[in-house]
């Protein structure tokens, strides 16, 4: 459930980024909280997955 709401939270700040860029004239500083917002949630996101060459480091040192 926490991640489907994490999915829904990037998902929304996405397209609510896009709706206010589409204007002629946008709102800064919706914008930026929109933006903002959808950094965290991608980087909450990413931080969850495992990296592909995470093995490899393992065995160099």
């Amino acid at each position: 459930m926490k991640q489907f709401i994490s999915i829904l939270i990037i998902a929304a700040f996405g397209i609510i980024a896009l709706f206010e860029q589409s204007k002629s004239k946008p709102n800064q500083l919706i914008m930026i909280g929109a933006m903002a917002i959808f950094m965290y949630g991608l980087y909450r996101l990413m931080k969850r997955i495992p990296s592909k060459n995470e093995d490899e480091n393992d065995t160099e040192i």
